[in-house]
């Protein structure tokens, strides 16, 4: 079986809902991991996703900020996990599990902190924050769970390779990019053996953006992007990857998110 996975951060769920329904009625995955739905979970939108077929729906929110949500045509199992990464409160993790194609896979859904502007924990408590996150993420192993595959998918607000920002050279120094940073993710890969499949299926020295600023006059034509939104799987999924697509052109539609959606298709 074809079994698709999507990821999005929405930059609030009840303000771009028409393009969410844009999205899945023209894209129709089988999972969306959204994240900043900024949405309490008392108010999240459950109707307007069920009307497509997403019946399935996990959430994790909290009202203003951050949150997160996972919503599928496929059944998910009743163990859904929500961890409180840094033990501060905030919604930024959630984890489900489904069967597709014989196989049970656990897929996490983050929201990693932004980190501020300044990268220096001693004047800039948010970016000492991103790197607590990114230390307790190092535990986080791809076959953890005997049995069961995974995937981890999300707005990591890191771009870790060279030619996943428009300048290397000139954001060496910008949150998200920073060395610390990127070390971090790295290592979270490399030492949870999980496979980065955007990387997998489109290797470096390609250039690949799924966010591109508000700042920008004309975000298309200053191309100044950042791969900021991830998808990876266990070691056992990476070669059931058939296609990997960033919807560019969604950074265009009508009030639109920063980031765009990117969609992994696997044949299972």
């Amino acid at each position: 079986m074809a079994l698709t996975i999507a990821t999005w951060n929405i930059n609030s769920i009840r303000l771009r809902m028409p393009i969410v329904e844009q999205f899945l009625t023209a894209h129709q995955p089988d999972i969306l991991c959204l994240q900043e739905t900024k949405c309490p979970n008392d108010l999240f939108p459950h109707a307007p996703l069920e009307a497509l077929g997403y019946h399935h729906i996990a959430i994790h929110g909290q009202k203003g900020y951050h949150g997160v949500a996972t919503i599928s045509r496929l059944p998910i199992e009743e163990t859904i996990e929500r961890r409180d990464y840094c033990n501060i409160g905030d919604s930024r993790h959630l984890s489900v599990i489904f069967t597709a194609g014989g196989k049970r896979i656990r897929l996490h859904n983050f929201y990693v902190p932004a980190g501020g502007d300044e990268p220096d924990r001693t004047i800039n408590p948010k970016f000492g924050h991103k790197l607590d996150f990114i230390e307790e993420m190092k535990l986080l192993k791809a076959d953890a769970d005997a049995g069961i595959s995974s995937v981890l998918v999300g707005d990591l607000n890191i771009a870790p390779l060279e030619h996943d920002v428009w300048s290397h050279k000139q954001l060496l120094k910008i949150v998200s990019h920073t060395p610390v940073e990127t070390e971090g993710l790295l290592a979270i890969m490399t030492g949870g053996n999980w496979v980065d499949l955007m990387r997998q299926h489109v290797p470096e020295p390609t250039k690949l953006y799924t966010w591109w600023s508000y700042r920008a006059q004309d975000w298309a034509a200053a191309d100044r992007g950042r791969r900021l939104d991830h998808i990876w799987s266990s070691v056992d999924l990476a070669p059931r990857l058939t296609d990997m697509q960033i919807l560019r052109e969604a950074r265009g539609w009508e009030r639109p998110s920063d980031h765009v959606p990117v969609i992994a298709t696997f044949d299972l």
